[in-house]
């Protein structure tokens, strides 16, 4: 829960988020002005601000009524956590009860189903066997000891606030499924309790009534789910290294979703500030420059005032007579507006003021092809990047019709053309300009589109594409890992080979990241493993398992050993000599198997020899894992 809330907020560098916001604020160190509100908008035509005002304000109540309907949810789900809460405390202490220690039996009355809340247990006791009523103590003591209580406060309290979210009401049942099992298994732990009798026992509890939410209780509602979790088998210790890859995956929804750190660069200039300026985030429409010539370029830097300012570089050609050695004027003209300068250079250096001026013209132009850029810091944007109206109509034209600058400034500044559009859309039709912007900065082109189809990929999508891009991964690449890894490779019901085109995307970055090559993979088919699964040969890369550790197990005498074998014997970093330590022990019918589970409880032979130094002789290993287990607890 920490995680989910807290993930959202941690801000992404600018080089490896794939927000376009990345993209835009890095572009010439620009301040892109964003969202543009009603009481921000100046427009000379006294008749245009009144639609607009008026969309604005039907937008602000429709946002102020989803508001107000969230607010009125919060209250509603509040009132009854805070109900559920009191009644919870008011059964606690009014109620006739026994003090069982730090635990408190509260006696209730009727068909209910027994539940605990804070160290209170709730139970009928008239209701059950003594055996089945103890049992039912012991599964809420449990619930109290490992402060379940707390766990499902948290979860009702972020319903609280989250009680629109299909996904928090899942989240809030899924916690509540594991609490039941974790209890169940700690139960079973117990000698006193037998599996079958403790099932059975549930089966006894059920009723039709069911407790409030915020008790931990004998669910009936998951006793299908419990009884089938008790009887399955546990995990294996070696399969855990596969939790280890929820890292880069909760990296890459960060780089996906959250939002790009700010960067710019602040020159300490002093300069006035203009009291008539319009100011928008970060750059005026005046202020000071300074410039250099470079060749055929000039490189101007706008200061606006002490923490403000941005740097862009023209084509000398583009701008009048720059005056030299002598104040004067000159300008810099696009179809966005005009730049004035005042000032001089002095050689190849020079210093001044700007003022910019909006072309209005161009503004309408722009809005009549669906894009509000009326404020002057906006189109100074536009003429900084210096975006023409034949660039949106030529996005239109390329069918994106429903345009917002948010979207123009990035591609436009990335020089993303008709060219470049073209080519893409000819491997992906149905292209949107959000997967534009991250496409033309990571330098993906149609022949990389290509390159990874023809790989095997078939229905790629942009996203994937991305991700594959980001990670270095090519076309050669994904040819290596389909012709080296089992699972690109199935049978059919025939026993003919053919290619599964729903290639794991998580495998090949894992194989990518973890640096599985096919050299690696045919390090392994050299000592006989031909068939490994690619979750097989990441877990082996992981655990740093080498084909010399198989070859020192086969020279002991097991031939026929397996991966699963060899990654729980490299997890508990058991080697042949150990295997050889526990078989001069005397054990007979010795497993791999049963000397990991040996070494991970911690029965490793020195153990075993003290225990019969103590004079406790076994024959069986079992005995001493047992013996070792009782130990721990």
């Amino acid at each position: 829960m920490v995680l989910a809330f807290a993930l959202p907020l941690v801000p992404v560098p600018q080089q490896f988020s794939f927000r376009k916001n990345a993209v835009e604020n890095t572009i010439s160190n620009i301040k892109i002005p964003t969202e543009t509100k009603a009481s921000q908008t100046i427009k000379e035509n006294p008749a245009e601000p009144v639609q607009e005002t008026k969309q604005v304000i039907n937008v602000d109540v429709v946002l102020k009524g989803i508001l107000y309907l969230y607010w009125f949810g919060v209250v509603i789900f509040g009132l009854n956590f805070l109900m559920q809460a009191f009644v919870l405390l008011f059964r606690s202490y009014t109620g006739s009860a026994i003090q069982d220690g730090k635990f408190r039996i509260v006696e209730i009355t009727g068909d209910k189903a027994p539940c605990s809340f804070g160290n209170n247990i709730f139970i009928n006791p008239e209701k059950y066997e003594w055996e089945t009523y103890n049992q039912i103590l012991l599964h809420e003591k449990i619930h109290i000891e490992q402060k379940h209580t707390i766990d499902l406060l948290l979860a009702e309290i972020v319903l609280v606030f989250q009680w629109f979210n299909p996904f928090a009401w899942q989240w809030r049942k899924a916690l509540e499924t594991n609490l039941e099992f974790l209890t169940d298994d700690q139960m079973l732990q117990h000698d006193t309790v037998e599996r079958e009798s403790y099932q059975f026992s549930l089966l006894k509890v059920a009723a039709p009534q069911f407790p409030l939410s915020l008790t931990t209780n004998y669910n009936q509602s998951l006793l299908k789910k419990r009884i089938i979790m008790m009887n399955s088998k546990k995990s294996n210790v070696h399969t855990t290294w596969k939790y280890f890859f929820l890292v880069p995956l909760m990296v890459l929804f960060a780089c996906l979703f959250n939002q790009p750190a700010a960067q710019s660069q602040t020159l300490n200039v002093n300069g006035e500030e203009k009291q008539n300026a319009i100011v928008h985030d970060g750059m005026k429409t005046d202020g000071n420059w300074f410039a250099v010539i470079k060749g055929n370029t000039i490189e101007i830097t706008f200061k606006s005032d002490e923490n403000n300012n941005s740097s862009t570089t023209f084509q000398l050609n583009e701008l009048s007579s720059v005056p030299r050695d002598k104040q004067g004027d000159f300008s810099l003209t696009r179809e966005a507006g005009t730049m004035n300068f005042k000032g001089k250079f002095e050689g190849d250096r020079g210093m001044g003021t700007y003022k910019f001026t909006a072309n209005k013209d161009y503004s309408t132009t722009m809005r009549k092809e669906g894009l509000d850029i009326s404020k002057d810091t906006d189109l100074m944007v536009f003429f900084m990047i210096n975006i023409k109206t034949s660039y949106v109509q030529m996005l239109k034209k390329n069918g994106y019709n429903s345009l917002d600058k948010d979207q123009v400034i990035p591609l436009a500044a990335l020089d993303v053309n008709e060219a470049y559009i073209t080519s893409i859309k000819k491997a992906i039709p149905d292209i949107d300009l959000d997967n534009l912007v991250p496409f033309k900065s990571l330098d993906i082109d149609q022949k990389f589109i290509d390159e990874i189809r023809s790989s095997g990929y078939k229905d790629i999508s942009p996203s994937n594409i991305i991700a594959l891009k980001s990670q270095g991964i090519d076309g050669k690449y994904i040819k290596d890992f389909r012709s080296s890894s089992k699972i690109q490779k199935n049978a059919d019901n025939k026993g003919n080979s053919k290619n599964n085109d729903e290639d794991s995307d998580d495998d090949i970055i894992a194989f990518k990241a973890l640096n599985v090559d096919k050299a690696f993979i045919d390090s392994f088919k050299e000592i006989g493993f031909d068939n490994i699964s690619n979750g097989d040969l990441i877990g082996l890369k992981s655990l740093n398992v080498t084909p010399e550790y198989i070859k020192s197990f086969q020279k002991a005498g097991y031939k026929n050993i397996d991966i699963e074998n060899v990654m729980a014997l490299k997890s508990q970093n058991i080697s042949p000599e150990l295997v050889k330590e526990y078989k001069s022990l005397g054990f007979d019918d010795l497993s791999l198997e049963d000397i990991v589970g040996a070494k991970a409880i911690g029965t490793t032979p020195a153990y075993i020899k003290s225990m019969r130094e103590k004079g406790h002789n076994f024959k069986s290993l079992e005995k001493y894992i047992a013996l070792k287990a009782l130990a721990n607890n």
